[in-house]
């Protein structure tokens, strides 16, 4: 009769024992939940602590939307609600009924539509000039990366310090020297130039391989044909981001406006809205703030999967 050496009864048994191992962590893993709290897996079998928790849960998602959709909602009522209603009852529901004439008669005795077509003319200049040279400049430092990069970097880091009520003066007189008061031209070059989405276009330029530059120079491609063909192509997300900041910014824009567009016909809605303010009736003013707010959040709906996209591949969601 054979015996079986003790070493080999160990060997034959690891593997039994390692499986056994691998199914008690498994079964483990499953039975966690996997969003770690402070509430125990004990507690979370009771059918009384998942209830509390799922109201307090719903509580606190309800209490922020509150905060944060409410003010709009309202807004929304009292555009098409009448002055009388909005001030004897400011959270009634329509105790006139709904004037949906108000939003014609904004448009039109107000001049919501003419001041609309001024903050499209505005924050669309200021989109195209501000996407051109946040790329160039971000394009110079991360790309090219000349000598004075990491000069040039840092200024740009540096901007991101200096409040911009402290540069109002001396680009307000600046405009002035340049001929540039009541134009177009005062809004969008001044407004057009972040340091924030140099920074960032940088940092998604520096994701990029460069194996892929490497191979375009062997090829005889030039910066220009590189920055064309192969940069601005796998730059659409940030690029888009970039685009949707600038709109929002430019849109909500109100002292600068103010100050280098003087000539009614050329002001945005943030600026004429606020000197028709005195003499409008209250319902059709509160109609052309809810156009005002309608435009960006419309926006930011339509294209808020490529916006979330371009800010997670830029590193800017995670902060």
């Amino acid at each position: 009769m054979s015996v079986i050496p003790p070493r080999a009864v160990d060997s034959v048994e690891e593997p039994q024992t390692q499986a056994l191992i691998v199914h008690r962590r498994s079964r483990r893993a499953r039975e966690e939940p996997r969003d770690r709290s402070s509430i125990s897996v004990a507690d979370l079998r009771s059918p009384r602590v998942r209830g509390i928790r799922r109201v307090v849960i719903a509580s606190v998602l309800a209490l922020l939307f509150a905060i944060s959709a409410g003010p709009l909602l309202w807004l929304a009522k009292a555009s098409v609600s009448t002055t009388a209603d909005i001030n004897a009852d400011p959270l009634g529901f329509w105790p006139s009924g709904i004037q949906w004439q108000n939003l014609g008669e904004a448009w039109d005795k107000i001049g919501v539509g003419r001041f609309l077509l001024n903050s499209i003319l505005i924050t669309t200049g200021e989109v195209v000039v501000a996407v051109v040279v946040s790329t160039a400049a971000a394009y110079v430092i991360a790309i090219l990366r000349p000598r004075y990069a990491k000069l040039l970097s840092g200024y740009i880091l540096a901007i991101l310090f200096i409040p911009g009520v402290v540069s109002l003066v001396p680009l307000y007189l600046t405009v002035i020297d340049l001929k540039l008061l009541d134009t177009y031209w005062a809004v969008w070059l001044p407004n057009a130039v972040s340091a924030f989405s140099v920074l960032i276009i940088a940092t998604f330029f520096r994701t990029i391989p460069a194996e892929i530059f490497e191979a375009a120079r062997v090829d005889g491609a030039g910066p220009f044909r590189i920055l064309i063909s192969i940069v601005l192509p796998l730059s659409r997300p940030i690029l888009g981001v970039v685009a949707l900041l600038a709109f929002t910014a430019s849109w909500k824009d109100f002292l600068w406006p103010l100050l280098a567009l003087p000539s009614t016909d050329l002001q945005p809605l943030s600026v004429a809205l606020a000197k028709v303010a005195p003499t409008a009736d209250q319902a059709l003013l509160l109609a052309g703030m809810f156009v005002t707010v309608l435009v960006p959040l419309l926006l930011f709906i339509v294209f808020q999967r490529q916006f979330l996209k371009g800010a997670g591949a830029a590193g800017a969601v995670k902060g």
